[in-house]
């Protein structure tokens, strides 16, 4: 769909946010990632539609990366009620020189990545609906790479454990007494 490495392949999304009234006096407008472009050219907010009290922009356009190690979460994603593309946001500092309160970071199909951001607390994640053709690209993309690895289920070491234990702790330190006990009792112990 786009560029193409050994390892990944990308594609062009534009992202677009609404604008909605707020219903607070101190929120005035509401911000949304509604969707997502393929194959979309360069914005920087372009208003694409207005009414009475919403707008819409091309906010931004960025690169949507499939990476071949990250394809379990890809696969993951693609099972899920409502395939997804997560759209990274940041708020801005309103600077009062008509810049948007909110910055596009990154767009990715990985929930995986997705939850790494919105756990730090300092980006906003949403979710968008997969456009068609970015959905059968994604899903291309599992089945070229993706390897279910089988589930191998751990055995526990046989220990012999008829031996006879012939210390515990440290064999340097000298242990007159039972390592176990109290420290309260040792210490009434040394004081008698």
């Amino acid at each position: 769909m786009g560029v193409v490495y050994p390892e990944s392949e990308s594609a062009r999304l534009g992202v677009v946010m609404r604008r909605s009234a707020g219903v607070t006096a101190w929120a005035t407008s509401i911000w949304r990632a509604t969707a997502v472009l393929p194959g979309a050219g360069d914005a920087s907010w372009k208003l694409l539609r207005e009414d009475a009290d919403t707008a819409e922009y091309h906010a931004s356009t960025h690169d949507l990366w499939l990476y071949v190690s990250d394809t379990e979460a890809y696969a993951h994603e693609l099972q899920a009620e409502v395939p997804s593309v997560y759209v990274i946001l940041r708020d801005v500092q309103d600077t009062g020189d008509g810049d948007m309160p909110i910055e596009v970071l990154t767009v990715t199909a990985s929930p995986y990545e997705a939850q790494d951001y919105s756990d730090s607390g300092e980006e906003l994640v949403e979710r968008v609906p997969m456009p068609p053709s970015v959905l059968r690209w994604v899903a291309g993309f599992v089945d070229r790479h993706h390897e279910e690895e089988p589930f191998v289920k751990r055995r526990r070491d046989r220990q012999n454990t008829d031996q006879v234990q012939t210390g515990i702790g440290d064999a340097r330190i000298a242990q007159t007494t039972d390592v176990y006990r109290a420290p309260t009792a040792w210490v009434r112990e040394e004081a008698e």
